[in-house]
């Protein structure tokens, strides 16, 4: 745990023999004398002993770092970072796994490429004791231990708050508690392979339930950690406490991909309006609740429920796994073998890393993490993504920006239509590209397609690439192309299309 950094039927035999369970993984230094007195005095009086075993683990691990069992003043320790959770920040997915989790006993598919190890964040040690399938019980104090030869999370960051000067302690769990996100996957898919229909009337009534159930749990195992650190001889100042949120494997724009290899060899498998439903309407409804979390208990929240857009299973460059079916690991094949589909591949761990590397940099506690311009590189925004979007009401008709018919595909035409507070009529202005992004998906701009710039000419939406032709300005209500900025957005109708035309200071074109 330390580092130093697939005919439909025929296949569908294969893979349902062993889809029957949880896809994701089973069922800074202180600026004053005062601030650092403060620390010492905290370090000194409030370390409590750990339990026997415990301790002989702490006193094990402080000998192979320095020589001796010694507990060390925080001055002259080791840095460390640590990861605690779920399979999302386990490194389950990526393929490369610690010796001993990678099966028969043990399946936290803990991976040397994960996250945690990968970051840019200055630390002498990196810890990842996140294992895959964990729920928060597994994490908490006094929880219970997920296989006979794993500590329970919190423990292991007790042990690893004495031995090292703890800089980052990041925390990744939710999913396997009252969402259960790996079985509802897993019954998605199952569904589609069998022709069942789809499963998003099965599961969309009750999803928020789910997620209002999760919420106190997360919060309950956040205020643990903090207890665990405080016990360990930390103020709260002493280190940052991030709570990460999931991003979105799947997306409904799949066929947009040139290169894109079918639902079966790509592993996007299940039904399109599932993907959207996922997309669209699961994955932010459980953000908003790890956000929750966050907030009420005071912790750093990195949002990354947008960091996939554009980056899902069969898609180009695709920074998650669609369904996988290891067949040689464990053999025969059980329901172990699939346990790696829906998870961060290394680059979507490489995303992770880049991300949290900006966020302990920024100082901010609240930030959205994607990437906006199709570049492979992702960029951190303060604040939550929700923030970022809002309607842009036409003043002459009264009506919404909204993308046809609730599509985020490629040459989507973009339209003025009565507003209904929909996901396809929000919008945010990027101002670093100039673009305008929708909230369907990060990947998605508005366009001049092919540079058309022309009276006549309409908008649509397609991939986000930072081109000249998705740049517009935005001055006094209007909406120009940079690159033609005679031009405006124009709604000439109700319910009419966006179209350009020259700029009159009339009400068609100023939108707010």
């Amino acid at each position: 745990m330390r580092m130093s950094r697939k005919r439909r039927c025929r296949a569908a035999g294969a893979a349902l023999a062993v889809l029957a369970t949880v896809l994701a993984g089973g069922t800074g230094l202180a600026t004053t004398a005062s601030a650092a007195a403060q620390s010492s005095a905290v370090q000194s009086s409030s370390v409590k002993p750990l339990s026997a075993e415990l301790e002989g683990i702490r006193a094990a691990e402080a000998t192979a770092l320095y020589g001796d069992s010694a507990v060390r003043p925080m001055a002259d320790r080791k840095t460390g970072l640590i990861s605690l959770g779920d399979s999302e920040i386990s490194g389950e997915g990526v393929g490369t796994y610690e010796a001993g989790t990678d099966g028969p006993n043990n399946w936290c598919h803990r991976s040397p490429d994960s996250a945690i190890h990968r970051t840019g964040i200055p630390a002498d040690e990196t810890y990842n004791v996140a294992c895959s399938g964990a729920y928060t019980g597994n994490i908490r104090i006094g929880g219970s231990k997920q296989y006979p030869d794993e500590l329970v999370q919190s423990d292991s960051l007790a042990v690893k708050a004495r031995n090292t000067k703890i800089k980052m302690v990041v925390l990744v769990a939710g999913a396997n508690d009252d969402l259960q996100f790996g079985p509802v996957i897993t019954d998605c898919v199952e569904r589609w392979f069998l022709l069942q229909g789809t499963c998003q009337s099965k599961y969309a009534p009750g999803w928020q339930a789910r997620v209002d159930g999760l919420v106190p749990k997360v919060e309950s195992t956040v205020q643990d950690l903090r207890t665990v650190m405080r016990d360990a001889g930390y103020a709260d100042a002493d280190y940052k406490l991030v709570v990460m949120g999931y991003p979105s494997p799947m997306s409904p724009d799949i066929y947009d991909n040139p290169n894109f290899p079918g639902k079966i060899p790509g592993g996007c498998t299940g039904y399109d309006e599932d993907l959207a439903w996922g997309r669209n309407s699961a994955v932010p409804a459980f953000e908003l609740g790890m956000r929750k979390a966050a907030e009420d208990t005071g912790a750093v929240y990195l949002d990354n429920s947008r960091l996939f857009h554009g980056h899902e299973a069969c898609t180009e460059n695709t920074w998650a796994r669609g369904l996988v079916v290891n067949v040689t690991n464990p053999f025969p094949p059980d329901a172990n073998s699939v346990r790696q589909s829906f998870h961060p591949n290394v680059r979507g761990h490489a995303a992770f890393a880049s991300c949290l590397t900006q966020l302990y940099n920024s100082g901010w506690q609240e930030a959205g993490c994607a990437d906006p311009a199709s570049t492979g590189t992702p960029v951190l925004r303060q604040g939550g993504w929700d923030d970022a979007f809002k309607p842009l009401k036409n003043a002459a008709t009264g009506q919404c920006l909204d993308a046809n018919g609730g599509s985020s595909r490629n040459n989507t035409s973009l339209l003025g239509w009565d507003c209904h507070g929909g996901r396809n009529q929000s919008f945010t202005y990027d101002s670093q590209y100039q673009s305008l992004h929708i909230q369907l998906t990060q990947d998605r701009c508005m366009d001049v397609p092919a540079a058309n710039y022309s009276a006549g000419t309409g908008l649509i939406l397609w991939d986000c690439h930072g081109g000249a032709n998705q740049r517009f300005t935005l001055t006094a209500g209007t909406i120009r192309p940079a690159a033609a900025t005679g031009l405006c957005v124009t709604q000439s109708a109700a319910s009419s299309p966006l179209k350009l035309a020259a700029c009159d200071g009339s009400a068609s074109q100023r939108f707010a």
